[in-house]
């Protein structure tokens, strides 16, 4: 064996790990990061329509970096119940307080409408924490899937839920409104729960959501998310992914953490691509139906992308669901 080589590889592999993380401190992003400023003509009727009708979407809420690929491309996140959280995640831009403003009731219709106009295919509503509702929102949930089976029955539906403390009542809201994937974000790994999530949350809780939803319609489609760069290992995230498959859970994303603003959670590490690729064979092999693994990856990130559309459309025969519900709609 030769020593001295492998010596030097080890310095320069460790050389990249400093880099990297002192690019991080530094707020100098790596060059897999830069995006294209936004602008095509899709996205800004997009863009628009959601003015038009007072809606807002976790894209431009959370200051997801793919919004100008999504949008363009015809797939959006609408968020529902405001744009004020109850909860004070410190990874999350998204703005805070007790008491956040009383739901709009105009807001499922609004969202359908936008829906029927944009003719999409597939459709992320997700939504801000609302623990001052005695249901956390779930019947609104309900009521926006409602108005678009309606107003656009060939539409797919993907929910990406909150906890709701733990209660079952809004789950069992949520499954018969009938999405075809209900997602729920673990965001990161056991150990790092707390601090990167509100004190609310927690590890075990939102492995116990994805298991109550699978336990009480095991056909129901669920996903999670998973961020890195906030000074997780390997080994950390195999376990979560672990964790999640012992669960069921189908779908996964892992995606690099981005620091909003200076008063958010400090960023460790810009993770390589060759590390996201490597979680993705890694999840691939756990039995995950699908894995999307990237630095600018998001839970709703091409939510609907072919791949997806196509799976879920074939394992639940949806030609003949659809056809169904645009016969009741009418």
């Amino acid at each position: 064996m030769d020593d001295g080589h492998s010596e030097g590889t080890a310095d320069a592999a460790s050389l990249s790990v400093t880099s990297r993380r002192r690019s991080a401190r530094k707020g100098t992003k790596p060059p897999w990061l830069k995006v294209k400023m936004p602008g095509s003509p899709r996205y800004v009727k997009i863009k628009e329509t959601a003015r038009s009708l007072r809606l807002s979407t976790v894209c431009e809420e959370a200051r997801c970096p793919n919004i100008g690929e999504c949008w363009g491309g015809g797939t959006a996140t609408f968020m529902v119940m405001g744009d004020t959280c109850t909860r004070g995640c410190r990874f999350c831009a998204v703005k805070t307080s007790r008491r956040p403003p009383p739901l709009d009731e105009d807001e499922p219709a609004n969202i359908a409408a936008t829906i029927r106009e944009m003719d999409l295919d597939y459709v992320v509503i997700t939504s801000v924490d609302r623990d001052d509702l005695p249901d956390g929102g779930a019947a609104h949930f309900a009521a926006v899937i409602a108005h678009t089976r309606k107003a656009s029955p060939k539409t797919m539906l993907e929910v990406l839920i909150p906890d709701f403390a733990g209660q079952l009542d809004p789950l069992l809201t949520l499954l018969e409104a009938e999405p075809e994937v209900i997602a729920h974000n673990i965001e990161t790994v056991r150990r790092l729960t707390h601090p990167v999530r509100d004190p609310r949350a927690g590890y075990d809780q939102s492995l116990d959501v994805l298991r109550t939803l699978k336990r009480i319609d095991p056909k129901r489609f669920t996903k999670s998310s998973i961020m890195v760069g906030l000074g997780e290992t390997e080994d950390e995230v195999v376990a979560c992914m672990e964790d999640l498959r012992a669960v069921d859970c189908d779908f996964l994303t892992v995606g690099q953490y981005l620091r909003p603003t200076p008063r958010h959670l400090d960023l460790v590490e810009y993770v390589t691509p060759e590390q996201f690729e490597r979680y993705r064979e890694i999840g691939e092999a756990m039995g995950f139906h699908y894995v999307a693994s990237g630095p600018l990856v998001r839970s709703s990130y091409k939510a609907g992308e072919f791949f997806l559309r196509d799976f879920v459309r074939r394992r639940l025969d949806l030609d003949d669901v659809q056809a169904a519900r645009a016969a009741r709609a009418g």
